[in-house]
Protein backbone atom coordinates (compact mmCIF):
# COMPACT_ATOMS: atom_id res chain seq x y z
CA UNK A 1 0.00 0.00 0.00
CA UNK A 2 1.22 3.87 -0.61
CA UNK A 3 -0.35 6.50 1.51
CA UNK A 4 -2.23 9.14 -0.04
CA UNK A 5 0.03 12.07 1.23
CA UNK A 6 -0.10 13.46 -2.01
CA UNK A 7 -3.48 12.81 -3.33
CA UNK A 8 -5.37 15.12 -5.13
CA UNK A 9 -7.47 14.92 -8.41
CA UNK A 10 -5.30 17.44 -10.86
CA UNK A 11 -5.99 15.74 -13.83
CA UNK A 12 -8.89 13.31 -15.11
CA UNK A 13 -8.03 9.62 -16.95
CA UNK A 14 -11.26 8.58 -15.97
CA UNK A 15 -14.65 9.45 -16.09
CA UNK A 16 -14.82 9.64 -12.08
CA UNK A 17 -12.31 12.12 -12.06
CA UNK A 18 -13.21 15.95 -12.15
CA UNK A 19 -10.42 18.33 -11.49
CA UNK A 20 -13.14 20.80 -10.12
CA UNK A 21 -14.14 18.60 -6.70
CA UNK A 22 -12.23 19.41 -3.55
CA UNK A 23 -10.21 16.55 -2.14
CA UNK A 24 -9.71 16.72 1.55
CA UNK A 25 -6.24 15.23 2.03
CA UNK A 26 -6.28 14.92 5.27
CA UNK A 27 -9.66 12.54 5.14
CA UNK A 28 -8.05 10.46 2.40
CA UNK A 29 -5.19 9.71 4.92
CA UNK A 30 -7.52 9.07 7.37
CA UNK A 31 -9.90 6.76 5.58
CA UNK A 32 -6.92 4.97 3.72
CA UNK A 33 -5.26 4.41 7.72
CA UNK A 34 -8.95 2.84 8.47
CA UNK A 35 -8.01 0.78 5.58
CA UNK A 36 -4.42 -0.48 6.79
CA UNK A 37 -5.65 -1.22 10.23
CA UNK A 38 -8.71 -3.39 8.35
CA UNK A 39 -6.06 -5.42 6.70
CA UNK A 40 -3.80 -5.61 9.52
CA UNK A 41 -7.08 -6.81 12.20
CA UNK A 42 -7.70 -9.36 9.51
CA UNK A 43 -4.01 -11.26 10.50
CA UNK A 44 -2.35 -9.30 6.96
CA UNK A 45 1.11 -8.07 6.69
CA UNK A 46 1.14 -5.02 4.97
CA UNK A 47 4.23 -3.64 3.20
CA UNK A 48 4.46 0.82 2.48
CA UNK A 49 5.92 2.01 -0.28
CA UNK A 50 6.94 5.54 -0.05
CA UNK A 51 4.45 8.29 -1.99
CA UNK A 52 6.38 10.56 -4.28
CA UNK A 53 5.42 14.30 -4.81
CA UNK A 54 3.75 14.95 -8.41
CA UNK A 55 2.41 11.34 -8.17
CA UNK A 56 -1.05 12.23 -6.93
CA UNK A 57 -2.11 8.55 -7.62
CA UNK A 58 0.66 6.58 -6.30
CA UNK A 59 -1.74 6.16 -3.59
CA UNK A 60 -3.74 3.37 -5.84
CA UNK A 61 -0.74 0.93 -5.58
CA UNK A 62 -2.58 -2.14 -7.51
CA UNK A 63 -1.68 -0.55 -10.67
CA UNK A 64 2.20 -0.62 -10.06
CA UNK A 65 2.59 -4.66 -11.30
CA UNK A 66 1.24 -7.97 -10.90
CA UNK A 67 2.95 -10.54 -8.70
CA UNK A 68 2.05 -14.66 -9.26
CA UNK A 69 3.99 -17.51 -7.20
CA UNK A 70 6.91 -14.50 -6.94
CA UNK A 71 7.49 -13.23 -10.10
CA UNK A 72 6.21 -9.35 -10.67
CA UNK A 73 4.93 -8.67 -14.22
CA UNK A 74 5.83 -4.65 -13.85
CA UNK A 75 3.44 -1.94 -15.19
CA UNK A 76 3.65 0.20 -17.69
CA UNK A 77 0.87 3.15 -17.79
CA UNK A 78 -1.18 4.09 -20.63
CA UNK A 79 -1.21 7.75 -19.20
CA UNK A 80 2.17 10.08 -19.08
CA UNK A 81 0.51 11.34 -15.74
CA UNK A 82 1.33 7.97 -14.38
CA UNK A 83 4.43 7.01 -16.11
CA UNK A 84 6.74 7.46 -13.38
CA UNK A 85 4.98 5.53 -10.48
CA UNK A 86 6.23 2.17 -12.65
CA UNK A 87 9.84 2.58 -11.63
CA UNK A 88 9.13 3.14 -7.82
CA UNK A 89 7.16 -0.09 -8.28
CA UNK A 90 10.22 -1.97 -9.41
CA UNK A 91 12.49 -0.74 -7.43
CA UNK A 92 10.52 -1.75 -4.17
CA UNK A 93 9.60 -5.49 -6.07
CA UNK A 94 13.73 -5.22 -7.02
CA UNK A 95 14.51 -3.86 -2.71
CA UNK A 96 12.52 -7.18 -2.30
CA UNK A 97 14.33 -9.69 -3.81
CA UNK A 98 11.10 -10.66 -5.83
CA UNK A 99 11.65 -11.61 -9.93
CA UNK A 100 11.35 -8.85 -11.98
CA UNK A 101 10.06 -8.92 -15.45
CA UNK A 102 9.79 -5.41 -17.17
CA UNK A 103 6.98 -5.08 -19.79
CA UNK A 104 7.54 -4.02 -23.23
CA UNK A 105 3.38 -4.45 -23.54
CA UNK A 106 1.30 -1.37 -21.99
CA UNK A 107 -0.82 -2.38 -18.95
CA UNK A 108 -1.93 -1.60 -15.58
CA UNK A 109 -0.91 -4.45 -13.12
CA UNK A 110 -3.85 -5.77 -10.82
CA UNK A 111 -5.89 -2.63 -12.40
CA UNK A 112 -6.57 -5.33 -14.99
CA UNK A 113 -5.50 -8.74 -14.03
CA UNK A 114 -6.67 -10.88 -11.27
CA UNK A 115 -5.20 -14.72 -10.55
CA UNK A 116 -7.11 -17.23 -9.53
CA UNK A 117 -4.84 -20.22 -8.43
CA UNK A 118 -7.79 -23.12 -7.95
CA UNK A 119 -9.95 -22.09 -10.98
CA UNK A 120 -9.14 -24.42 -14.11
CA UNK A 121 -5.53 -25.77 -12.42
CA UNK A 122 -4.54 -21.88 -12.04
CA UNK A 123 -5.98 -19.23 -14.39
CA UNK A 124 -5.20 -15.30 -14.88
CA UNK A 125 -8.20 -13.02 -15.62
CA UNK A 126 -7.14 -10.12 -18.09
CA UNK A 127 -9.20 -6.86 -18.83
CA UNK A 128 -8.86 -4.60 -21.71
CA UNK A 129 -10.62 -2.15 -23.84
CA UNK A 130 -10.16 1.13 -21.50
CA UNK A 131 -5.97 0.88 -19.96
CA UNK A 132 -4.24 -2.46 -20.48
CA UNK A 133 -3.55 -3.12 -24.38
CA UNK A 134 -4.67 -6.85 -25.70
CA UNK A 135 -0.90 -7.77 -26.26
CA UNK A 136 -0.01 -7.43 -22.93
CA UNK A 137 -2.37 -10.38 -21.75
CA UNK A 138 -0.14 -12.55 -24.06
CA UNK A 139 3.09 -11.12 -22.57
CA UNK A 140 2.13 -11.70 -19.13
CA UNK A 141 1.20 -15.25 -20.26
CA UNK A 142 4.61 -15.89 -21.16
CA UNK A 143 5.78 -13.82 -17.96
CA UNK A 144 3.86 -15.60 -15.01
CA UNK A 145 3.59 -19.07 -17.08
CA UNK A 146 -0.15 -19.11 -16.44
CA UNK A 147 -3.17 -19.15 -18.66
CA UNK A 148 -5.02 -15.81 -20.02
CA UNK A 149 -8.23 -15.80 -20.73
CA UNK A 150 -9.06 -11.95 -22.03
CA UNK A 151 -12.60 -10.17 -21.22
CA UNK A 152 -13.56 -6.82 -23.28
CA UNK A 153 -14.63 -4.12 -20.78
CA UNK A 154 -16.74 -2.14 -22.47
CA UNK A 155 -18.60 0.58 -20.15
CA UNK A 156 -16.03 3.38 -19.82
CA UNK A 157 -17.13 3.90 -16.17
CA UNK A 158 -15.32 0.29 -15.77
CA UNK A 159 -12.12 1.37 -16.92
CA UNK A 160 -10.32 -1.72 -15.32
CA UNK A 161 -10.64 -5.04 -14.57
CA UNK A 162 -10.91 -4.87 -10.93
CA UNK A 163 -13.96 -2.03 -10.93
CA UNK A 164 -16.07 -4.63 -12.41
CA UNK A 165 -14.82 -8.31 -10.78
CA UNK A 166 -12.76 -9.76 -8.35
CA UNK A 167 -11.76 -13.05 -7.07
CA UNK A 168 -13.63 -13.90 -3.74
CA UNK A 169 -11.32 -16.95 -3.17
CA UNK A 170 -9.03 -18.95 -4.89
CA UNK A 171 -11.74 -20.46 -7.67
CA UNK A 172 -14.67 -18.16 -7.62
CA UNK A 173 -15.41 -14.31 -8.84
CA UNK A 174 -18.04 -11.49 -8.32
CA UNK A 175 -18.88 -9.16 -11.00
CA UNK A 176 -21.43 -7.33 -12.49
CA UNK A 177 -22.33 -8.26 -15.79
CA UNK A 178 -22.80 -4.69 -17.78
CA UNK A 179 -19.60 -3.78 -17.75
CA UNK A 180 -18.60 -6.79 -20.20
CA UNK A 181 -19.18 -7.54 -24.14
CA UNK A 182 -21.48 -10.16 -24.38
CA UNK A 183 -19.01 -12.98 -25.84
CA UNK A 184 -17.07 -12.22 -22.14
CA UNK A 185 -19.83 -12.36 -20.18
CA UNK A 186 -20.84 -15.88 -21.77
CA UNK A 187 -17.13 -16.40 -21.10
CA UNK A 188 -17.59 -15.57 -17.30
CA UNK A 189 -20.46 -17.53 -17.09
CA UNK A 190 -18.91 -20.58 -18.44
CA UNK A 191 -15.75 -20.46 -16.19
CA UNK A 192 -17.43 -19.48 -13.12
CA UNK A 193 -21.52 -20.87 -12.69
CA UNK A 194 -21.53 -20.26 -8.65
CA UNK A 195 -20.11 -16.96 -9.25
CA UNK A 196 -22.05 -14.01 -7.26
CA UNK A 197 -23.23 -11.42 -9.36
CA UNK A 198 -23.36 -7.29 -8.60
CA UNK A 199 -25.97 -5.26 -9.67
CA UNK A 200 -25.63 -1.64 -11.21
CA UNK A 201 -25.72 0.19 -8.07
CA UNK A 202 -23.12 -2.02 -6.31
CA UNK A 203 -21.05 -1.52 -9.11
CA UNK A 204 -21.67 2.01 -9.23
CA UNK A 205 -20.46 2.28 -5.02
CA UNK A 206 -17.16 0.86 -6.71
CA UNK A 207 -18.58 -2.53 -4.42
CA UNK A 208 -16.39 -4.83 -7.05
CA UNK A 209 -13.16 -3.02 -6.27
CA UNK A 210 -12.85 -5.50 -3.14
CA UNK A 211 -10.25 -7.56 -1.49
CA UNK A 212 -11.25 -11.12 -0.36
CA UNK A 213 -8.71 -13.57 1.84
CA UNK A 214 -11.45 -15.91 0.70
CA UNK A 215 -12.99 -15.96 4.45
CA UNK A 216 -13.49 -12.08 4.45
CA UNK A 217 -14.14 -9.16 1.52
CA UNK A 218 -13.25 -5.77 2.43
CA UNK A 219 -15.07 -3.76 0.82
CA UNK A 220 -16.84 -0.19 -0.28
CA UNK A 221 -19.38 0.71 2.78
CA UNK A 222 -21.81 2.39 0.32
CA UNK A 223 -22.33 -1.18 -1.66
CA UNK A 224 -24.79 -2.75 0.97
CA UNK A 225 -26.64 -4.77 -1.83
CA UNK A 226 -23.69 -6.47 -2.37
CA UNK A 227 -22.45 -6.80 0.82
CA UNK A 228 -25.55 -8.79 1.50
CA UNK A 229 -25.44 -11.28 -1.24
CA UNK A 230 -21.22 -11.64 -0.37
CA UNK A 231 -23.01 -12.62 3.48
CA UNK A 232 -25.48 -15.02 1.71
CA UNK A 233 -23.15 -16.99 0.08
CA UNK A 234 -20.96 -17.62 3.12
CA UNK A 235 -18.65 -14.80 3.39
CA UNK A 236 -17.90 -12.42 5.72
CA UNK A 237 -18.48 -8.44 4.59
CA UNK A 238 -16.09 -6.32 5.82
CA UNK A 239 -16.90 -2.80 5.08
CA UNK A 240 -14.57 0.89 4.48
CA UNK A 241 -15.38 4.26 4.05
CA UNK A 242 -12.87 5.69 1.24
CA UNK A 243 -15.53 8.21 -0.11
CA UNK A 244 -12.25 10.51 -0.70
CA UNK A 245 -10.14 8.22 -2.39
CA UNK A 246 -13.21 7.59 -4.93
CA UNK A 247 -12.83 10.75 -6.05
CA UNK A 248 -9.78 9.66 -8.17
CA UNK A 249 -11.57 6.29 -9.24
CA UNK A 250 -10.61 4.15 -7.04
CA UNK A 251 -11.49 1.96 -3.52
CA UNK A 252 -10.27 -0.69 -1.90
CA UNK A 253 -8.71 -3.01 -4.48
CA UNK A 254 -7.25 0.05 -6.25
CA UNK A 255 -5.02 0.87 -2.74
CA UNK A 256 -3.90 -3.05 -2.39
CA UNK A 257 -0.98 -5.03 -4.45
CA UNK A 258 -1.31 -8.37 -3.43
CA UNK A 259 1.87 -9.90 -3.19
CA UNK A 260 1.57 -13.85 -3.98
CA UNK A 261 4.93 -15.88 -2.83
Amino acid sequence: MCSPEYFAVEYAINPWMDVTAPVDPELAVKQWDRLRETLVGLGHEVHLLAPEPGLPDMVFAANGAFVVDGTVYGARFKHHQRTDEAAAHRAFYESQGWRFIAPNETNEGEGDFAYLPEAHGGLILAGYGFRTELPAHAEAQEALDRPVVSLRLVDPRFYHLDVALASIDDGNVVYYPGAFSTASQRVLGQLFPDAVLADDSDALAFGLNLVSDGANVVLNSEATRLAGRLKAAGYTPVPVELAELKKGGGSVKCCIAELRR
